[in-house]
């Protein structure tokens, strides 16, 4: 049996994070945009497989940024 490897624990996979309805709910309300208007990640992307997202969830992506410390973007969840 393979080991499975943990791509959540990996140095170069920034963080993500699942949003709840509230917090998905301000993020589209500050940005004035809808689900439609932001890049999609599919559901079986390996970083966020954990997550066990579903279509229409919000993902936050937390990288590192030389200039600014941290980077945020926001990523919603469809089927492939």
């Amino acid at each position: 049996m393979k080991k499975q490897f943990k791509t959540d624990k990996h140095s170069l996979i920034p963080k993500h994070l699942k949003l709840n309805e509230k917090e998905k709910q301000k993020i589209l309300e500050q940005y004035n945009i809808s689900l439609n208007g932001l890049p999609r990640i599919p559901k079986t992307d390996a970083a966020i497989v954990s997550l066990n997202a579903k279509p229409g969830d919000l993902i936050k992506i937390i990288r590192k940024s030389p200039t600014a410390n941290e980077s945020v973007f926001y990523r919603v969840v469809v089927n492939v």
